[in-house]
């Protein structure tokens, strides 16, 4: 395929904030150099759990409204990165959250994970036969840590993206680097939440890496971003030290790098440019 002017990215993610969580800075260095980029969710997140204490009741088990609040936090953050294109796979609500694996979640009828197949690819298609993308972003067949709606997200995306798309990365976290990332937090006095134990957050290892994006310049773009998924995300600053975390409150690394494996098309030219060495 030759490349369009301007060129056309489309990143496939499961919920709001993990466009932001997995790609936010390569999703700003794009959008910030012209590129056209498109971002896709397939669910609202309905699932999620909620960090603020004042939001607690629009929980799944409560008045059951996470998803359409967190749909104001998407548009927000796409705002930041410089997205304008932003689509709901199937449309909005169509599918939903499908919660961790072995919830009960798993079982609603409108799951995004136990949804038709068939359907989700034919959706997706449809996206990428309109954006006609040149790059197409999703997870490892892991889904990075193994939920359920990543996973689906990684293979609806396998199967819809056609000989048409040049490329298809999959969006992981480098073992190196965020080994390095927490060492340096750990030399933050002020941190307010507490350090992982070796190996507890997920990433690959460094040798499987094919491209790495500098996102230096967009790391403001980035926690700017993450801050507008404040049900999900917390974001701690001293001066250029950052971090965020989950629900969890493990303190997570702002790296200033995002890392791809290239999953299928011409490995010429991408190892520090999505597009590099395309015609």
């Amino acid at each position: 395929m030759t490349l369009t002017a301007p060129p056309r990215l489309l990143l496939v993610h499961a919920h709001p904030d993990d466009e932001s969580l997995w790609t936010g800075g390569t999703i700003a260095h794009y959008a910030a150099t012209g590129v056209h980029v498109t971002v896709v969710t397939c669910t609202l997140g309905e699932e999620g759990e909620i960090i603020p204490p004042a939001l607690r009741e629009l929980a799944a088990d409560a008045a059951d409204q996470l998803g359409g609040y967190r749909v104001a936090e998407l548009r927000s953050a796409c705002a930041a990165l410089g997205v304008t294109d932003h689509r709901f796979l199937g449309g909005i609500g169509r599918w939903r959250d499908s919660g961790m694996a072995g919830v009960a979640a798993n079982d609603h009828p409108r799951a995004f994970a136990r949804g038709s197949f068939d359907a989700q690819v034919e959706a997706l298609s449809e996206v990428i036969a309109s954006v006609k993308p040149q790059v197409v972003v999703t997870y490892d067949a892991f889904g990075g840590y193994g939920h359920p709606d990543h996973v689906r997200a990684h293979e609806i995306t396998t199967a819809a993206a056609s000989n048409d798309v040049d490329r298809v990365f999959h969006t992981v976290t480098a073992r190196g680097a965020l080994d390095e990332g927490v060492r340096g937090l750990a030399e933050l006095p002020e941190l307010p939440w507490r350090l992982p134990e070796p190996g507890e957050l997920p990433a690959v290892p460094d040798d499987t890496i094919t491209t790495t994006i500098d996102i230096s310049d967009q790391v403001v773009a980035k926690l700017r971003a993450l801050r507008a998924h404040s049900t999900q995300v917390g974001v701690w600053q001293d001066g250029t030290d950052a971090a965020y975390s989950l629900s969890n409150s493990i303190a997570q690394p702002v790296l200033r790098a995002e890392h791809y494996v290239l999953a299928r098309g011409r490995a010429e030219g991408a190892e520090t440019d999505l597009f590099g060495g395309l015609d």
